[in-house]
């Protein structure tokens, strides 16, 4: 068996994650599309649940997505019905986002197929070492506290 190429690269931590992110993204994507939903509208739809009634430039800046982008998203989700956008009550000059009971039902969908799918990433694990490796993640991604 010859040995693969690129032996340097692929023994690096970075290469590694960067693999198993794809795998885990892709293995997200097809779940959330069952429920026709992409994962950027499932982010979306996510913090609008934690973070309802929230102005869109809020909400854009929580989640990191540029203006127009959230616009097209915000868009998509209330033609679906998802979503609602309505002056802000803080600031009448500002849209507040929130989810219709609709949004909620798929958000909570979304959630069970993406745990599912995450599920079935770390399946080669044991219950200790998902544990111990969702630990060490967090500390490397600088996403602690």
């Amino acid at each position: 068996m010859t040995e693969a190429p690129l032996p340097a690269i692929r023994s690096l931590p970075s290469w590694l994650l960067g693999r198993a992110a794809a795998r885990g993204r892709a293995l997200v994507a097809e779940a959330l599309a069952t429920e026709d939903l992409r994962m950027w509208h499932h982010v979306v739809l996510s913090a609008v649940r934690d973070l309802a009634p929230v102005a869109q430039a809020d909400l854009g800046r929580s989640v990191g997505l540029d203006p127009k982008d959230l616009v097209g998203i915000l868009n998509d989700l209330q033609t679906a019905g998802l979503v609602v956008r309505a002056p802000d009550p803080a600031d009448r000059r500002k849209n507040a986002v929130s989810l219709t009971e609709a949004g909620d039902r798929k958000l909570t969908r979304c959630e069970k197929a993406a745990r599912e799918a995450n599920d079935a990433l770390l399946a080669p694990l044991s219950t200790a070492e998902r544990e111990q490796f969702m630990r060490l993640l967090t500390r490397i991604s600088g996403t602690q506290g």
